[in-house]
């Protein structure tokens, strides 16, 4: 049986800019950062702490190294218990953000990575 969501892979063009803007625009912290001279990726997760972590991994290369791999943007999901102060946050940072929408299940915002990937983010509280 599966216990958990461990690592989700995200596979970007550019890892240092991908990285800057996790941890510089989201708050986001890095984990681990390997290098085996071959393969390099960057681990990060939010910094109140959680289960699951988004690797950052070189698109170029995992193309090279696995070509039937589907490289595109996982639909990720991310909770908040503050929707508005959020939003607000990330308009001042100049990131492209989408409208709130209320959905049956809260509230929720779409915003856009360096690369133009789009994510979602939903009112949740504890």
């Amino acid at each position: 049986m599966f216990s958990q969501v461990g690592q989700i892979m995200l596979y970007v063009n550019n890892q240092d800019e991908a990285a800057n803007f996790w941890t510089e625009k989201l708050g986001f912290t890095v984990i681990a950062e390997e290098d085996n001279g071959q393969m390099r990726w960057i681990e990060i997760a939010p910094k109140s702490g959680t289960e699951t972590s988004i690797i950052l991994h070189n698109k170029e290369f995992v193309e090279k190294m696995s070509p039937g791999v589907n490289l595109g943007t996982p639909s990720l999901m991310f909770f908040t218990e503050n929707l508005d102060q959020l939003y607000s946050d990330l308009k001042n940072k100049n990131l492209t953000v989408g409208e709130i929408v209320n959905m049956p299940s809260g509230k929720v915002f779409n915003f856009a990575d360096n690369e133009e990937n789009y994510f979602a983010v939903m009112e949740k509280n504890k």
